[in-house]
């Protein structure tokens, strides 16, 4: 009978981490006809046209301004790339905000707006991230929690004579965690707490048993789990309305994917580590 050894990877997602050949990590490769007429882009900000590089005049965004002769009368500002994507980016942060309305995590879009501006592809890492991710696996008390889960593999399959895991029962581990539902940010709180916006779903995720301690009747293990999600847009992202209708996406579809722009979506690293304990008693429930 072998022990099983720790640190052990327990689950890993089909979905590999740094896959930067992925749908949404794309930038760059579509032209201003492919996104007018296949994506349906034509009206993209509400202050600058980023197909003629100008800002927009007042009667664009305000139809009831047509009075202001004056206004419409002066000639249309052109920009520079630079300029026309510093000022998309701006308005990007401005309307990230009702996305992020309330708690600690609704400042995490602006940084990550940023990186998406100035950071080249590069991946982010935020202790912030780290946090809510930890927060959110300790705090999910539902049945299907894979926290749950694995406590009850541990309690259910421990050899308790011998005070192991037997390596044969490895499989026990990895058959609860893939029933289990794995911690992403799609509650309804995220909506409007900033998670939402920054992780929501997520591409790739290892848990990993990095050690386990049993005394007579109980145990106490350390669970990592190591997360990674892709900020970026896909053509299927902005093809569904519930993405297109807001200004915010199709900002950001244009940043990241328009040829004249071609700002690099980047990898998103989250990392948590909990504890939990349990006892042989909760083998029979």
């Amino acid at each position: 009978m072998a022990a099983l050894q720790f640190p052990c990877t327990i689950f890993k997602t089909q979905k590999r981490m740094d896959d930067y050949g992925a749908s949404d990590m794309r930038s760059g490769d579509l032209s201003a006809s492919q996104l007018k007429t296949h994506f349906r882009l034509a009206d993209v900000s509400a202050t600058v046209d980023p197909w003629t590089l100008t800002r927009k005049r007042l009667h664009q965004t305000h139809p009831r301004a047509y009075a202001m002769v004056s206004r419409l009368s002066a000639p249309q500002q052109t920009l520079t790339r630079r300029e026309c994507a510093a000022i998309l980016f701006d308005e990007l942060r401005q309307l990230s905000r009702m996305f992020a309305l309330y708690g600690p995590y609704k400042y995490l879009i602006g940084k990550m707006i940023d990186h998406l501006q100035y950071g080249n592809g590069t991946p982010f890492a935020s202790p912030h991230l780290d946090r809510a991710l930890r927060e959110h696996i300790l705090g999910d008390k539902t049945e299907n929690s894979s926290l749950l889960k694995l406590r009850q593999a541990l309690s259910g399959n421990i050899d308790w004579n011998n005070g192991i895991y037997l390596s044969e029962n490895i499989g026990e581990l990895i058959k609860n965690i893939r029933f289990s539902k794995l911690p992403k940010f799609d509650r309804f709180q995220d909506k409007f707490n900033g998670m939402g916006i920054t992780v929501h779903d997520t591409w790739a995720t290892h848990i990993t048993i990095k050690s386990l301690h049993i005394e007579k009747d109980r145990y106490r293990a350390l669970i990592h789990y190591q997360v990674q999600d892709h900020f970026g847009l896909d053509d299927g992202d902005i093809s569904k309305f519930k993405f297109s209708q807001f200004r915010f996406f199709r900002i950001w579809f244009v940043l990241q994917r328009y040829n004249q722009f071609g700002f690099k979506p980047f990898m998103t690293d989250i990392d948590a580590t909990v504890e939990i304990t349990g006892s042989i008693d909760e083998r029979k429930k």
